[in-house]
């Protein structure tokens, strides 16, 4: 199955990982380490996934089939905040510099994504037993 994506998107999945590994994990680990005093719980689940995404992503770079299930997951969240959380401020009259990204984010999933390869494993491929 592997051998049906091409080098070309194979490399794009690459980049994309990568991107996340430097550039997230540039943003995130610093604050992670330099924090002080108790979190914000949900600010804290936040910076906690972001983190987990940026070290996932390290896998990825070497492995793009394998961990495309974080690809996914990272256009199903951004996905998720662009209609329940900017689709409700936008009509609320305000605006958030964030939405750019999350945006440009869930675009760049969509064409990197290997999308036959999602359609032959995950959707028409039998699942794993249950017992």
């Amino acid at each position: 199955m592997s051998e049906e994506t091409s080098t070309f998107r194979l490399n794009l999945m690459r980049l994309i990982y990568l991107g996340n590994l430097v550039f997230l994990g540039l943003n995130v680990w610093p604050e992670l380490i330099r924090h002080e005093g108790a979190w914000d719980p949900v600010k804290g689940v936040a910076f906690s996934f972001w983190a987990a995404l940026s070290v996932l992503s390290g896998l990825g770079v070497r492995y793009p089939l394998k961990m495309l299930p974080v690809l996914l997951m990272q256009l199903v969240y951004k996905s998720i905040w662009l209609i329940a959380v900017y689709l409700p401020l936008r009509s609320a009259g305000v605006s958030t510099g964030l939405t750019r990204t999350m945006a440009i984010g869930v675009v760049v999933d969509l064409i990197v994504i290997p999308w036959p390869y999602v359609l032959a494993t995950y959707v028409k491929k039998p699942g794993d037993r249950w017992r």
